[in-house]
């Protein structure tokens, strides 16, 4: 039987998206940008959007960069998505970097992509001055989203529109004229990780477009949402699901101020829709629990779920009623959360679910464009990361007798391949399924769990598989625990097994303030006993067998995701892991 999906605008490349959706929504909001007044906004709409893009990739067309590689680098902004697709609709291929990077890997990845100019914020103008200077690569040409005017062989994008609308009004029509191969690269993307080890995705207008239209008819965006755009623009999580779908479906975009700026934002924006990664979500649900506990309101809350899921019953939701103070907390509007990258709480995610709001898991990578499966408007079960989007196929691969194996996806969202690297390629793309090295299971009903990394999976001698992070999300519940990671420590002799060691990163001051505890080894003595109740829960091969405790955050990629193979090698070396 089909599964129920929305009817979607039928697109084939990122121009023929822009071209049919500016037609249905050109006077409606695209972005609303702050200006230097507060509480003044600059309005641009899908309409003026759209003949920016169409004026930049004249200008960079004229400039020569037909068919050229182009990167992209700089903090989320409207410049940001402008450049990208002036560039993807006509002009040549995009790169887009990792604004976190140093300077060695920003020259590193501008040498392996072959780009011949780069579109960027003033942050960088030294960095790729010094670059262009040493005359590494391709480099040529350097366009700041920041400056007026051309200046020290810099272009000011701002003068680049200028000159292409200039050139449009006298007939020139190459950017709009320019025919897409969608089945072509027209995308390059490094994977997170150290340069060395980041490979660069190859991507197709088909690959991002068919995942925009599965995105749509999975889960309903519209000309009256406004998504907050906070995760990196360069990731393709954030770049296909906050940004080119929300240009697709008539949707306005702001952008976040700052992590410590998200509440206000939701507020002064009225935002309706945001992407991003579980602890966010985790860290706004546990404070509005908090501010609800200290206001004395926790049993009326708990009262209010039970009567909202009563009426739910019997077709009649009143959840933003009921719990309207919390609504209004997040600026009255919120009615979806899209969580990715890594395993939500279920106690977080049932209690989103009951206040109304929406909060769906998704799960991709760089490689699938990067969807393979989400909750939707029409189906949701707890824990899973939904159903395979539609077109997309999934199974297992070599199973054990849980249904545990490693996920392979097949669709018109993956990859044509990695870039200059076809032994890389070969080894994850076989006869066409898409080898994702995500360990999961899927049920009777079709949802997908994800039960962890094949790689940081830790085995032990018996064939048994102790998953880091399904206990990790267990840990990270323990107040006062700001994040954990959960390893295999190799032990003297092939006969025995690796030993299950969690290093848990504290929160001093919730240490202090919840449990009057500023000494370390109280510290050791309370976490020692939170995770001897958590091993009771568990079969006695994942027992937590040591605990090392470090306010020093582990190393992560920018969407979050724990470095594993680094963090490891860290922890090895301090050596200060106690047995429990």
């Amino acid at each position: 039987m089909k599964e129920k999906q929305h009817k979607v605008l039928e697109i084939t490349d990122l121009k023929d998206m822009l071209k049919k959706s500016g037609e249905l929504y050109g006077k409606e909001i695209a972005y609303k940008l702050k200006t230097e007044v507060p509480g003044e906004y600059k309005i641009i709409t899908h309409k003026e959007a759209r003949d920016n893009i169409d004026y930049l990739g004249t200008a960079l067309i004229k400039m020569g960069l037909k068919g050229k590689r182009i990167a992209v680098i700089g903090e989320n902004r409207y410049e940001w998505g402008l450049s990208y697709l002036a560039i993807a609709c006509g002009t040549g291929i995009v790169v887009p970097l990792d604004k976190s990077l140093p300077e060695n890997e920003i020259e590193s990845l501008i040498v392996r992509s072959n780009v011949e100019a780069i579109i960027f914020t003033k942050k960088y103008t030294e960095t790729l001055k010094n670059i262009k200077k040493q005359g590494l690569g391709k480099l040529k040409n350097l366009i700041s989203m920041d400056l007026d005017e051309n200046e020290d062989g810099i272009y000011a994008l701002k003068s680049l529109v200028e000159k292409g609308k200039k050139l449009i009004e006298e007939g020139n029509r190459s950017f709009l004229d320019a025919k897409i191969d969608a089945e072509s690269m027209g995308i390059m993307l490094f994977t997170s990780g150290t340069t060395a080890m980041s490979k660069a995705v190859m991507l197709s207008h088909k690959n991002i477009c068919s995942n925009i239209m599965a995105i749509a008819k999975s889960l309903k965006l519209n000309k009256e949402d406004v998504m907050l755009s906070f995760l990196p623009l360069h990731h393709v999580f954030e770049c296909t699901a906050g940004f080119l779908y929300p240009l697709y479906s008539g949707a306005c975009v702001v952008y976040c101020d700052g992590i410590k700026h998200i509440q206000s934002n939701l507020q002064e924006y009225h935002v309706t829709a945001m992407i991003s990664v579980p602890i966010l979500f985790e860290t706004m649900y546990r404070r509005l629990m908090k501010t609800i506990e200290k206001k004395g309101k926790m049993e009326t809350l708990q009262k209010g779920i039970k009567i909202s899921q009563a009426l739910l019953k019997v077709h009649i939701d009143a959840r933003r009623k009921i719990f309207k103070e919390i609504h209004d907390q997040l600026g009255g509007r919120v009615r979806l959360f899209i969580s990715g990258a890594a395993a939500l709480d279920i106690e977080v995610e049932r209690g989103y679910n009951a206040l109304g709001i929406k909060i769906a898991q998704g799960y991709g990578l760089t490689e699938t464009s990067p969807v393979v499966a989400a909750g939707s408007d029409f189906f949701y079960k707890e824990g899973a990361i939904g159903k395979p989007l539609p077109g997309v196929s999934v199974k297992i691969h070599k199973p054990d007798e849980d249904g545990v194996g490693e996920l392979v996806v097949k669709g018109p969202n993956v990859m044509l391949g990695y870039y200059e690297n076809e032994e890389e390629t070969k080894k994850v793309l076989k006869d066409g399924w898409f080898h994702t090295g995500d360990l999961a299971r899927i049920d009777k009903d079709g949802f997908i769990f994800i039960s962890g990394r094949k790689k940081s999976v830790i085995v032990l001698k018996n064939g048994k598989n102790v998953f880091p992070e399904e206990i990790e999300n267990l840990i990270n519940r323990i107040e006062g625990v700001k994040d954990s990671f959960v390893y295999g420590k190799p032990e003297d002799g092939d006969e025995k097994d690796p030993t299950v060691c969690v290093e848990i990163v504290y929160d001093p001051e919730v240490m202090e303030e919840m449990y009057k505890i500023t000494d370390k080894e109280e510290m050791y003595k309370l976490f020692s006993c939170k995770i001897k109740e958590i091993n009771k829960t568990m079969p006695a091969y994942k027992y937590i067998r040591e605990i090392d405790l470090t306010t020093e955050e582990l190393i992560k990629t920018t969407t979050s995701k724990i470095k594993r193979h680094e963090e490891i090698k860290k922890v090895l070396k301090r050596k200060q892991s106690r047995k429990i």
